[in-house]
Order: structure tokens, then sequence, then C-alpha cells
């Protein structure tokens, strides 16, 4: 059973861990962070509990059954009825569907807690898992373009259907 948790201040060392073992992985199909990135880390967690404290964004650790994290998946630039999805998986948990069900998870919550209609995502070409993730959540692909010097593809997903009918006896509901 995987967890989403809207990120805390105590994840930073969970958090730094899984990021420092996941470099080289996760830099075979995104821009790297650089060096910098892990050098200020806490500063770096410090800003973005921030600006989900501001409800700019949605920072979420992801959860294996044993509680050790495995991943995040964040919303990130809220505005006007929308966000930006991002998420990374460790290596460790790759093929187990954990990307699929915290994407799947986190667009319910967007869409019932957070009062979104759509997200947005990016992935690169080469990265066929995360491009089955979004299509098997319901993202449709918009266009193709460069992430900084690599080939990447944006997707947009419609949260409207997760959302259920207005209840018929709202008076405020103009139905």
């Amino acid at each position: 059973m995987l967890t989403l948790e809207p990120l805390r201040p105590d994840h930073a060392e969970a958090l730094l861990d899984f990021e420092r073992t996941n470099r080289a992985f996760f830099a075979r199909s995104i821009p790297d962070r650089g060096d910098d990135y892990f050098a200020r880390f806490a500063d770096r967690h410090a800003a973005l509990l921030a600006e989900q404290a501001e409800g700019v964004c949605r920072f979420h650790v992801i959860r294996d059954a044993a509680g050790v994290l495995v991943g995040r998946v964040n919303l990130v630039d809220l505005a006007d009825g929308g966000a930006e999805l991002g998420y990374r998986v460790a290596e460790s948990a790759t093929g187990r569907g954990v990307a699929g069900a915290a994407v799947a998870e986190v667009c319910r919550l967007a869409a019932t807690a957070y009062g979104l209609r759509f997200l947005t995502a990016v992935t690169t070409v080469d990265n066929p898992a995360s491009q089955a993730v979004l299509t098997r959540n319901g993202f449709e692909l918009g266009r193709e373009f460069l992430l900084g010097d690599r080939p990447a593809l944006a997707y947009r997903r419609d949260l409207t259907d997760l959302v259920g009918p207005a209840d018929p006896a709202d008076p405020a509901d103009p139905g």
C-alpha cells in the first residue's frame, strides 16, 4: 500500500537521501538537478515548505507499505484552476505501479481537495515509462518541444471527471 503525505519539515533527511541515491537514475531520463541543489538542500526544502504554505504549490512524498520514502509527486504553480504535475520514483520502486498510483491519487486530490480543473505535465521523449503513466491517468499529448537540450512532450489532463455531480438540492447551484 502506498501513501501520499504533504511535504513536511521532518521529510528533509529522507528526501535528500532519496534524491542522492537516485540522482544518476533520474539523470538518465530528465535533466540533472545539479550540485548546487544538493549543497543547498536545506534552504531549498525550506523554500518549498514556504511555497506550500502560501498555496502556490502542493508537494507530496510517496511512502511504500514499510514507510520508506520511494518518490515524490508535486503540483507547482497553482493558478487559474490548473497546475503542473511533476513526479519521480526511486529506481528500486520502478515497475511496481508506484508512479501510476501516486499520479492517480494526486489527480484526485487536485480535483477534490485543491479545487483544480486541469493539470499539465512534461516528460522527455526518451522516457516511455513516464509517458505511459501519464496516458494511463488520462493525460492527453499536446506538443513536442525542447527541455534544455532534450526533446520533450507536453501533456494535459482535464480533472472535471473526478469531481462528482453538483447536488441538485443545493440552492447555490444554478443547475
